[in-house]
């Protein structure tokens, strides 16, 4: 079972709005809006976006990476070298 199992339906709502958000900036584009309001919007998406990819990574913290410390071993450092990595990933973007 996946981390975010429990909250799958709260995780597809917030990507179904997120996807919103990225259409509605195509029709922005499309009728010739001000840049500036375009460029809020895609904060407005990049802040929803990132604020999924914490929330998912917190479940895979509390889930994942915390059974496989329980179990111990290679693949408890496995995980946790997986979800430094993703960390890392997250900073950079």
């Amino acid at each position: 079972m996946a981390g975010y199992t429990d909250a799958k339906h709260d995780h597809l709502r917030r990507l179904r709005r997120i996807e919103g958000q990225t259409r509605g900036l195509q029709r922005m584009v499309e009728d010739d809006k001000y840049c500036i309001d375009i460029l809020t919007q895609v904060s407005a998406a990049t802040s929803a976006l990132q604020s999924f990819a914490l929330s998912l990574l917190e479940e895979h913290l509390a889930h994942c990476v915390t059974e496989a410390t329980v179990k111990g071993g290679p693949e408890a450092q496995a995980k946790v070298k997986e979800a430094t990595d993703a960390i890392a990933r997250l900073v950079r973007s």
